[in-house]
């Protein structure tokens, strides 16, 4: 094949969501060459940035499964850690699940006795007076609840965009708009990864493709698991409701699911769902009346009566959880081809368990890295400097910026408060934001009330003028998502006006 180019690295890693770019970050230190390749136009583009953001402490988790094993080692403390370094929003606000009759009584026993089992300390059952004084605006009928006081909430865009940036200050390549095609191997040894820009050569390659990481593991040969998307439905609430709720919010659990949830985000909206319904199509995000109708009858209404069924609804949206047949996560070595490392079936609690995770990662590559210089790097930095985020500052933080540099003054996004400043170092920084929605995930310009009818226009104008293209270049999330169609000269033309004529549309 003759790509664009061809390359040359010691680790390749495939995938740029939360598991690729955490393993990015655990390997960064190491005095040897890293790669990342992500198919889309960005990283967390896949179920990392469509998920329940909670952080989970494993209190209620089977121990026996892997994926249990590991949330139990991903501590609060370790992402507190993370959080402080890496500079992301974390928030633990601790989690209830309530009861309202007798025939709870048993399920939320039971948690509480899994809660003693896996050694999670703090658990505990409060009744209906503590409960209310925890939750003032939850449904009076509500009887008694366990509570929680470790599960926490974070950010999954910025902990995924963190974890890939400090990545790359530290040596590592993210190469964006690249698709895995196939992977060679030699002698029972991988060789090279084939993309659709070129063929990179690696030592060790790491398949943390997510939804589609069967697909990739299947390109080595042949396996005897699958993956399914697991589909999840949310309701975003507007700020107005953003302290409505505490803390996170169980609703009795099932078994594929560890309930319905609501919980205030990080960036004071209110999230509620998920649903979780087996399909077929790793592409489909779409969203469906019956699931938003479930979701707001058996969590919403059910715990919280006064919050409204739209209205102040500012967005639905749909996430797909890479669930594989065993119901467990599937880490570990090829079969057949070494080198090749798997990270197979990574849904709930993923998110939660990446500090650990990579640790096993970074041990499957000892097994196989013979060649990998694993000395520290001298220049290795294990913080990233933080983002200016003008609306968590200071009146007088924020003149100081606005005097060093006037795009900080112009404000690009009301409902967020987003300064032009802000946008274009997102599009300078690290892992560059080139779309919409890049720009949306690291800033929030877009995410509120009016969803970007008003920054919208001015955020193409920006990235048209600070990347050199023409606006009808300028994408929603890549690929030919274009924001525009034509240019009102042309449309003039096509409606029978002259070259001259000016179109207000």
């Amino acid at each position: 094949m003759e790509g664009e180019w061809d390359m040359k690295t010691d680790v390749l890693i495939i995938g740029g969501g939360v598991i690729g770019c955490g393993i990015a970050h655990q390997l960064c230190k190491y005095n040897f060459d890293i790669m990342l390749v992500e198919k889309e136009a960005d990283v967390c583009m896949g179920t990392s940035k469509a998920n329940s953001s909670m952080l989970h402490d494993g209190y209620n988790v089977d121990k026996t499964k892997l994926k249990g094993q590991l949330v139990l080692k991903s501590t609060k403390e370790l992402y507190q850690k993370m959080a402080e370094e890496l500079h992301f929003d974390l928030n633990i606000c601790g989690s209830l699940l309530p009861g309202f009759v007798e025939a709870d009584w048993d399920a939320i026993y039971h948690q509480f006795q899994m809660s003693a089992e896996n050694d999670i300390r703090g658990v505990r059952i409060v009744g209906q007076k503590e409960l209310h004084e925890l939750e003032p605006h939850m449904n009076p009928a509500a009887k008694f609840a366990l509570f929680n006081p470790n599960t926490g909430v974070l950010n999954p865009f910025e902990l995924t965009i963190a974890l890939g940036e400090h990545a790359v200050q530290n040596g590592a390549k993210v190469l964006l708009n690249t698709e895995v095609t196939g992977i060679n191997s030699s002698g029972g040894r991988v060789t090279s990864v084939v993309t659709d820009r070129g063929i990179i050569e690696a030592k060790v390659v790491i398949n943390a493709a997510g939804l589609f990481s069967d697909h990739v593991a299947g390109m080595v040969e042949t396996i005897d698991y699958t993956v399914k998307p697991r589909k999840g439905v949310y309701f975003l609430y507007d700020k107005q409701y953003g302290t409505y709720i505490k803390r996170a919010i169980y609703s009795t659990p099932t078994t594929v699911s560890k309930g319905l949830i609501m919980l205030p985000t990080t960036e004071g909206n209110l999230l509620c769902g998920s649903n979780a319904i087996m399909h077929d199509e790793k592409d489909d995000l779409s969203t469906d009346l019956e699931s938003l109708n479930h979701i707001y009858a058996e969590a919403i209404h059910k715990y919280y009566p006064e919050l409204p069924r739209m209205g102040d609804v500012t967005t639905i949206f749909a996430g797909n959880r890479a669930a594989s047949n065993t119901e467990d996560f599937i880490i570990g070595h090829s079969k057949n081809v070494r080198g090749m490392i798997n990270l197979i079936g990574i849904q709930s609690p993923g998110l939660s368990s990446v500090p650990a995770i990579a640790d096993m990662v970074e041990d499957l590559v000892r097994e196989v890295g013979e060649n990998l210089n694993f000395g520290i790097k001298d220049y290795y930095n294990p913080t990233r400097p933080k983002p200016i985020v003008l609306r968590e500052l200071s009146y007088q933080e924020r003149a100081d910026y606005i005097a060093e540099n006037p795009d900080y003054g112009t404000i690009i996004c009301r409902c967020e408060t987003v300064s032009k400043g802000e946008i274009l170092d997102a599009i300078r920084r690290p892992i560059p934001a080139t779309d919409l929605d890049a720009i949306k995930r690291r800033t929030r310009a877009g995410m509120g009330r009016c969803q970007g009818g008003f920054c919208g226009p001015r955020v193409v104008g920006i990235l048209e003028k600070e990347l050199g293209i023409s606006p009808l270049e300028v994408t929603k999330k890549g690929k030919d998502s274009y924001i525009l169609s034509m240019q009102a000269k042309e449309l003039a033309l096509q409606e029978g006006g002259s070259s001259n004529e000016k179109v207000i549309l």
